[in-house]
């Protein structure tokens, strides 16, 4: 071959790398393209509805004025419940509170006071039987305290009793009305016996023990109105608790004064001028 064949033949050698290598990037700059072109067209109905949800119904969002006393027509406004009656948020709470009256007044005419009752002086009974009154007194003590560190605990998560009993459900609070009502009986059934056998000659001594019974059964019956009624149902759980706690513990007191302290005589002990006389002689 020639030295002009050579030449020819090396420029169309080289003219067909080129376009060969020319073909190449264009076929990928084209598919780079279309694969772009694809990807805007997905996004664009996504960004459409984004836009759409955040526009406002009217399409009028520099016409809203906060200030204005017009209501604002927009179906997606949250509507809130209409206001309770005070039928319901007064008189629901009072009717409770009236209803632990009645049960205690029922009890008193059913069950008149009498002054002629079995007379029972706690001090007599074995050692064994005042120790175990004594232990099992300390014992329901202890059990009230760890209920209400868990009503404080409660309170830590939901701010107040209402609103913790709101929040449960009917199958907890059934739960919780059974374990309670089971346990105010109970404890105060424990107490509540040997103190008014102890007192018995204080009339107002024999209130104290229904009274407080009745608080608990109005308390259990609050927490179903603050689930189902109204929240202000809690100042019915308030005045019960109040009431509840300040009779058991002047129970608990009383009975422990007795069995424990045998020595102390205060002015309601039914035998305190024998047991002066007797503490006064063994004094000399």
């Amino acid at each position: 071959m020639t030295r002009f064949g050579i030449v020819i033949s090396k420029l169309l050698e080289r003219c067909i790398i080129a376009l060969v290598l020319g073909l190449g990037v264009g076929v990928g700059l084209g598919l780079t393209q279309q694969h772009a072109l694809e990807l805007a067209h997905a996004e664009q109905p996504v960004a459409s509805q984004a836009q759409a949800s955040e526009a406002p119904p009217s399409g009028k969002a520099d016409d809203f004025n906060f200030f204005s006393d017009k209501p604002v027509e927009s179906k997606d406004i949250v509507v809130l419940p209409p206001e309770k009656s005070k039928w319901l948020t007064v008189g629901g709470p009072a009717a409770l509170l009236t209803f632990m009256v009645g049960i205690l007044l029922l009890t008193w005419r059913l069950i008149p006071f009498d002054k002629h009752s079995v007379d029972i002086n706690l001090r007599n009974f074995p050692p064994a039987a005042k120790r175990g009154m004594a232990l099992a007194v300390v014992l329901f003590g202890i059990a009230f305290a760890f209920g209400a560190s868990e009503l404080w605990y409660q309170l830590q998560f939901f701010g107040s009793s209402a609103d913790f009993v709101a929040s449960m459900s009917l199958g907890k609070l059934i739960v919780m009305t059974h374990a309670h009502l089971f346990g105010f009986t109970t404890a105060f059934f424990i107490v509540g016996i040997p103190f008014s056998m102890q007192f018995n000659h204080i009339k107002l001594y024999q209130w104290i023990f229904p009274i407080g019974l009745a608080a608990c059964l109005t308390d259990v019956m609050s927490w179903w109105g603050i689930k189902y009624v109204a929240h202000s149902f809690e100042y019915v759980s308030m005045v019960c608790a109040v009431l509840f706690s300040v009779t058991y513990m002047w129970m608990l007191i009383g009975l422990l004064r007795t069995l424990a302290f045998p020595e102390v005589i205060w002015a309601s002990d039914k035998d305190k001028a024998a047991r002066a006389q007797k503490l006064g002689k063994s004094g000399n």
